[in-house]
């Protein structure tokens, strides 16, 4: 793996034992996206007290103050609407949360995110939100996407967040983080390539 990536291993669905056998292998970054496991599998490793909790998957309106009070990163932030609405409880929670803002760059009726256009048209709203700090991009290729198209799209991400002056990006999973990191990714999401399969 690259200097400039990172590994954030993707426990969902995984129990509390596995991620604790990874922690103590060194493993520090851990990503969940169902809030209630999630909590559940934190209580459980409190004693591990430095590792560092990634919200992943979609989040809905009503569940922002929870997550923000169990994780300190988010990859999901997919509208304007929805990164006011975290600026605002994170002000109230007095929390600055660390978030990506989702992009999709190919049709794909299962995956959420901004388009291009939306992007550019609200990034000087989005700027301005006082109570998080947008480090990066997120992104997903649609399955049906493969080889030299996947790899341009991994470019375009990664050419998107230069030209808004952003030095994280988020992409690439189990089946094509190589891709993703030679294209400049900052943290893989992988999963079933450490846990193995879901239980």
């Amino acid at each position: 793996m690259p200097s400039h990536t990172r590994l954030l291993a993707v426990s969902k669905g995984h129990p509390a034992s596995s991620i604790r056998a990874l922690a103590q292998a060194g493993q520090r970054s851990f990503g969940e996206s169902r809030l209630q496991e999630a909590t559940v599998k934190q209580q459980e490793l409190a004693d591990c007290v430095d590792l560092d909790w990634h919200f992943i998957g979609r989040l809905q309106a009503n569940k922002v103050r929870p997550v923000l009070k169990h994780f300190s990163v988010i990859h999901s932030v997919d509208s304007l609407t929805l990164a006011e609405r975290i600026s605002r409880i994170a002000g109230e929670e007095g929390l600055l949360p660390s978030i990506f803002l989702q992009v999709k760059l190919r049709p794909d009726p299962n995956k959420g995110g901004l388009s291009v256009e939306e992007l550019e048209r609200e990034w000087p709203r989005l700027q301005q939100l006082p109570h998080l700090r947008i480090v990066g991009l997120m992104t997903m290729a649609p399955l049906e996407v493969e080889g030299a198209e996947r790899k341009a799209l991994f470019a375009e991400c990664s050419a998107l967040a230069k030209r808004l002056g952003l030095a994280e990006l988020s992409m690439g999973m189990s089946g094509d983080w190589p891709e993703a990191a030679a294209a400049g990714s900052t943290w893989v999401r992988v999963g079933s390539a450490l846990f193995g399969p879901k239980l």
